[in-house]
């Protein structure tokens, strides 16, 4: 691999970057207006590949969350009688705002939490789709009128918004994250405070900037971003006209956040940790299953909880995947995401690049071979080489737990049964990759995999129109697809009185 000092490919790169951070609202947007926190405290957001302070943004407060929730719930039923279309509209205008913006939103995503700004514009490509996916949705939120079995009744069902939301993003996909969660928030009618993550509340901001431009009402949309994740979600989760939490990160967070949900009984929408397996049979397709590898571990620097984080493989082809994997590894080249062929970049703070150490250390410890990387990079910033482990434990940390960085542990297996009996060997079920030419094998460990997603002999599958969440503690309910909106609505029944009157008793003939 290769360690990037090129200066930044593209020209007036600096005071590009100086016009966009001019431009990104810094403030707390509360009721349709961005204003200073209610005791001006503030916080700084670096970037993670200099360590430099790129801005200052408002720290929300107990009083200010508050103030938030006043907005959301003050707006929801106006907004609730908004028509489909009109909700639908103003989802696909912020789309295509997103596309006349795409380029300011990927470099703001690279500057804040450090991805290669090709990679950014992929997620600015992804998390937009999510604006179009439900701006169809919108008005295809279908209910249905029937007659009971019994013909005594008419029965009318709807679905309603669920009610005020509120909306916690990860710092690791900041556009997705906040598009997956708003968009059908607003497709089903439901007003909303969004809490961006400390690290990367910069792309956040922007976002809510376009929703606004877009039309969308004031007070539906309310961003309080902050340096204490408690002061916002506390006060905010305790107040009775809260109706929905909507949650991605850790588990042990969400498991926290599930504690103070059962206290008014909201609605939860989980997505949590993960501990992908990646599994390679003796029939796949090595150079299709290392291109996979490389895709579901090295995106966004394996930052990512889909990322695969055990790579599982038949001792039959091992060899050959270790070392085809090796080439392309070795081939990546670290640096500043706004530097000219960058592939990696930083993680995104000092903390989570100490963390990567300590997994490869306790793996080599525990008799793993490096094949390549194995070592952070000298600063500034905060990176870590693309590192391939062979011969790992079972027990090593990086096979047990979640990695979330650019380490890819090799395990080998020798059938079909212990394959499945590794991949399910973890408390996590998000995502999954399975790689053989053998299609009833492939839907068959389908079958057997306990994970909430599996992609068959492909590393990316996230697409705005499949349902996108975990089982086991990887979390509850799903995002995107035609599941997506219905997590931000609530059933209702009307029974209806037959409008023939009382029945007569069978066969007598027609009602009176």
């Amino acid at each position: 691999m290769s360690i990037t000092d090129k200066a930044p490919a593209a020209p007036g790169i600096k005071d590009r970057i100086a016009d966009l951070l001019a431009k990104t609202p810094k403030g707390l947007l509360i009721d349709g207006r961005w204003r200073d926190a209610s005791d001006g405290a503030t916080f700084d957001v670096e970037n993670p590949a200099t360590g430099e302070v790129i801005a200052t943004l408002a720290s929300a407060t107990r009083e200010d969350a508050q103030a938030a929730m006043n907005a959301a719930a003050t707006a929801q039923e106006s907004w609730a009688r908004t028509p489909a279309r009109e909700r639908s509209e103003i989802l696909r205008a912020a789309f295509d705002l997103v596309q006349e913006r795409y380029d300011d939103l990927a470099l703001l995503m690279t500057l804040e939490m450090g991805k290669p700004f090709a990679e950014a514009q992929g997620e600015v490509k992804y998390g937009g789709e999510f604006l179009r996916w439900f701006s169809e949705e919108a008005v295809r939120d279908y209910g249905r009128y029937t007659e009971s079995p019994e013909g005594t009744l008419r029965m009318l069902v709807s679905r309603k918004p669920v009610g005020p939301c509120l909306l916690i993003t990860p710092w690791n996909f900041p556009l997705a994250m906040a598009t997956r969660k708003v968009a059908p928030a607003v497709a089903a009618g439901c007003t909303m405070v969004l809490k961006p993550a400390r690290l990367t509340p910069l792309t956040s901001q922007y976002f809510a900037q376009i929703m606004i431009d877009a039309g969308l009402p004031a007070g539906v949309l309310n961003v309080v971003s902050s340096a204490s994740a408690a002061a916002v979600s506390e006060p905010i989760m305790a107040d009775p006209r809260l109706r929905k939490v909507s949650f991605t990160g850790s588990t042990p967070v969400g498991k926290q956040l599930m504690k103070l949900a059962t206290d008014n009984v909201l609605r939860t929408s989980m997505e949590l940790g993960g501990n992908g397996p990646l599994l390679v049979f003796e029939d796949a397709d090595i150079d299709k299953a290392v291109a996979g590898a490389m895709a579901a571990k090295m995106r966004n620097m394996g930052e990512a909880c889909t990322a695969a984080n055990r790579l599982l493989v038949h001792e039959s082809v091992a060899e050959e995947f270790v070392t085809k994997l090796a080439e392309k590894m070795s081939a990546l080249t670290v640096g500043n995401g706004v530097d000219e062929g960058v592939t990696v970049g930083p993680l995104v703070e000092a903390k989570a690049r100490d963390s990567v150490e300590e997994f490869v250390a306790d793996a080599v410890s525990r008799g793993a071979e490096v094949v390549v990387g194995g070592a952070r990079v000298d600063g500034p910033g905060y990176f870590y080489q693309p590192t391939l482990l062979r011969n790992v434990p079972r027990d090593a940390r990086a096979v047990t737990e979640e990695i979330f960085g650019p380490v890819a542990p090799v395990v080998t297996f020798k059938d079909e049964d212990e394959a499945v009996e590794l991949a399910n060997s973890t408390e996590y079920g998000l995502a999954s990759y399975v790689f053989t030419e053998n299609i009833s094998r492939g839907l068959r460990i389908g079958d057997r995999i306990e994970f909430g997603l599996m992609g068959l002999n492909v590393g990316v599958i996230s697409n705005a129109a499949a349902p996108f969440g975990g089982v086991k503690q990887s979390g509850l309910g799903r995002e995107g697809g035609a599941e997506g909106i219905a997590e931000y609505t609530t059933t209702q029944y009307i029974g209806i009185e037959n409008p023939w009157g009382a029945l007569p008793p069978s066969g007598s003939g027609t009602p009176a």
